[in-house]
């Protein structure tokens, strides 16, 4: 359970300082450099004092990178510009873990009790609480359905991805090999690399050419601005805090608990960044947003009680 915490903190690190990158660099750019200095942290530790491509399930870490940070991930950020972060977090912390626990009961019998089911769906109310858009969407018909989809997808990703991994643990096991958190986030981030990397370098030779001609290339990054030095220390630290140390601990938690039970604390994550944002961004919490974290919090603590 300890993982699972640590993991929610620091993926809200990971967050906040996403939010600076994107502003900065666009989000294409900012993921992709996330990626490969993270993929990079990842290898010095997992060839370094780790397993390396060894612990006797590769195979499987790296579908579960394939499904979670590569069909995941680049149908979050599709979905992120037609629904917002609001609405977007909301269906995919809301959603992973129920498909998630589902699917783990399905493939590997995996059954969770009464009461860690009812502790969930009350992790779960707490963040739809405090993240659900507070108006009403005015978005074209085409483009909401569209949106909905790609959030689907997300969750999908994220849940599946996380089954995935309890079935690499399990071969691991089975194989009598040994894998440490973080060496099992390096063989699912190589995964996740091999999927995005080909659409990053499409648009970032896209945006190049679109430069050179004069065009706009992401209305979030002012045209002709220059990101100032401070910015690639927000890379650095979303890059350590999402998926080099955050997911290794969010591997260390999948190791010992079922999916069921890790990601609906996992999906406290957006109560998680509301502390980060106001001291770094000035973001001011609602009311809204401070009961919905209570009501959170309160689930994922009796949810660690159960047994």
């Amino acid at each position: 359970m300890f993982a699972a915490f640590l993991a929610t903190l620091l993926f809200s690190l990971s967050v906040v300082a996403a939010s600076r990158t994107t502003r900065a660099l666009g989000g294409t750019t900012a993921n992709f450099y996330r990626l490969c200095l993270a993929t990079t942290f990842l290898a010095l530790w997992a060839h370094g004092v780790g397993q390396g491509l060894g612990g006797g399930a590769f195979g499987w870490f790296f579908v579960s990178g394939v499904v979670g940070f590569g069909m995941g991930d680049l149908a979050l950020y599709q979905a992120l510009p037609r629904l917002g972060p609001r609405l977007t977090i909301l269906m995919v912390q809301c959603l992973a873990a129920p498909f998630a626990a589902l699917t783990e009961w399905l493939w590997m019998g995996t059954r969770l009790s009464p009461g860690q089911l009812l502790a969930g769906l009350v992790i779960l109310a707490g963040v739809a609480i405090a993240v659900a858009p507070r108006e009403h969407l005015h978005l074209p018909r085409r483009a909401l359905m569209i949106g909905l989809l790609l959030g689907v997808v997300a969750a999908l990703g994220q849940g599946l991805g996380a089954v995935i991994s309890r079935k690499a643990y399990a071969m691991v096991e089975l194989n009598g090999g040994s894998v440490d958190g973080m060496t099992a986030a390096y063989q699912r981030i190589l995964g996740g690399l091999l999927f995005t990397a080909p659409y990053a370098l499409a648009m970032l030779t896209r945006d190049r050419w679109r430069a050179r001609e004069g065009a706009i290339i992401d209305s979030a990054v002012p045209a002709g601005s220059r990101p100032g030095r401070s910015i690639w220390i927000w890379v650095v630290v979303n890059s350590l805090a999402g998926p080099t140390v955050g997911v290794g601990c969010y591997q260390w938690a999948l190791a010992t608990q079922p999916s069921g039970v890790v990601l609906p604390i996992v999906a406290t994550t957006p109560i998680a960044v509301i502390p980060f944002a106001y001291l770094v961004e000035g973001d001011r919490p609602s009311l809204r947003s401070v009961v919905g974290g209570i009501v959170a919090v309160g689930g994922a603590i009796a949810l660690t009680l159960i047994r």
